[in-house]
């Protein structure tokens, strides 16, 4: 046990210092999460050895799982049905040509201007397609963002973004079996049922120092992540759609989503921010960065030439439109479990893989950077909101 404390004890301490980071240079926390983790893999495995940051440990995969699930589930909770019902179809659009661009763009670059194969070059147009739900809401949290309809309509475009990503990745690779049957039947009758037990059941049972509500919420949401994954499925696709059936209920509840942005943001997210971090290889990416800049390059210039026209023709001015067209160029956890699906299934190599988990997690940082430094709406953000943010 002494070697876990003193692992958890370091991986803590890098979780601190990227929040002091995310505070002396006015970024999104997750962002700086994620480049600590990628300095710290160089720094400490060079000292003292690449086990403490290799992530493979089993508890500090299901921290960083548990994280990206209740990140998700919060994320899908901000979203609010009535702006959702009036931005449909901007939000569909949005979504739709955000998929799109880059999945054609980046297969297409990684068959005939990289040279892999049929499968790889699908596999890569798939990874290069998502956008980070996990970043987006982060950063809409950091900056107040999450509470506006702008906020909630490009929470919404995410979500339809990673639907397809999943439903591309199932059509191409994944076997639609029994066990997909069954979690698409458990999967409905849950998300039906749950918006009429949930306030009835914490009407009864609720506001009690036992934190009965936390506890109901995690195990709906592992348990539909376990069914998910026995599918061939992924668990933080059930926490989004759970989250936006309870937004009306869970979402509006702001002490109990305070109380789980405490254990989420102060002990989850931070493994899973980090371990996603910790996971590029910059020895590679010196070594090769040809697959890693052109398939990030075209990820951004595709999602660029598809969501920005589509954001001003539905009047978005020029500044939020840009805003929102480089978040949703973002990409972390649909990515990196693509990539992750294609190695373990052979259909990549570790090389196209490195590169891809590199992009992915390139995609997370520059265009979020970007949007913060040159086109964040600050007139969006409340009086009260802006004073959260960092000095």
């Amino acid at each position: 046990m002494t070697d876990i404390w003193a692992q958890a004890a370091l991986w803590l301490t890098l979780a601190l210092v990227a929040s002091l980071l995310s505070i002396w240079f006015k970024i999104a926390t997750a962002l700086s999460e994620i480049v600590v983790g990628t300095i710290a893999q160089l720094i400490i495995g060079a000292v003292l050895g690449s086990a403490l940051l290799a992530g493979d440990a089993t508890w500090i995969k299901f921290l960083s799982g548990a994280g990206a699930i209740l990140l998700t589930f919060l994320a899908g909770a901000e979203l609010d049905p009535v702006v959702f019902r009036k931005q449909w179809k901007q939000a569909t659009a949005v979504g739709l040509v955000s998929f799109a661009g880059p999945f054609f763009g980046c297969a297409v670059l990684a068959r005939w201007g990289l040279g892999w194969s049929v499968d790889a070059s699908w596999l890569a147009g798939i990874a290069m397609s998502t956008t980070s739900v996990a970043v987006v809401y982060a950063v809409m949290l950091e900056f107040g963002l999450n509470t506006t309809n702008y906020g909630k309509t490009v929470l919404a475009a995410c979500f339809i973004t990673d639907l397809a990503t999943v439903v591309a990745l199932g059509l191409i690779f994944a076997p639609f079996t029994v066990r997909t049957l069954i979690f698409l039947g458990v999967g409905l009758v849950v998300f039906f049922v749950l918006p009429w037990v949930v306030p009835r059941f914490f009407k009864r049972y609720g506001n009690r120092p036992s934190e009965l509500e936390t506890k109901f919420l995690m195990a709906c949401l592992f348990g539909m992540g376990a069914l998910a994954t026995w599918a061939d499925s992924e668990a933080v696709l059930p926490a989004y759609l759970i989250g936006m059936v309870l937004a009306g209920t869970v979402g509006k509840d702001h002490a109990l989503v305070r109380r789980l942005r405490t254990l989420t943001f102060g002990l989850l997210t931070p493994f899973y921010f980090i371990r996603a971090g910790a996971l590029v290889s910059l020895p590679a990416l010196v070594a090769a960065p040809l697959a890693f800049v052109a398939l990030l390059l075209v990820k951004m210039a595709t999602k660029v030439a598809g969501v920005y026209p589509v954001t001003r023709a539905y009047g978005s001015p020029k500044q939020e439109g840009m805003y929102t067209t480089l978040l949703m160029s973002t990409g972390l956890t649909f990515g990196t479990i693509s990539a992750l699906f294609g190695l373990s299934h052979h259909l990549i190599d570790q090389a196209q893989y490195s590169a891809l988990v590199a992009t992915v997690i390139g995609s997370a940082v520059v265009p979020t950077l970007i949007a913060n430094a040159f086109f964040l709406p600050r007139h969006l953000m409340s009086a009260t909101d802006s004073k959260t943010q960092p000095d």
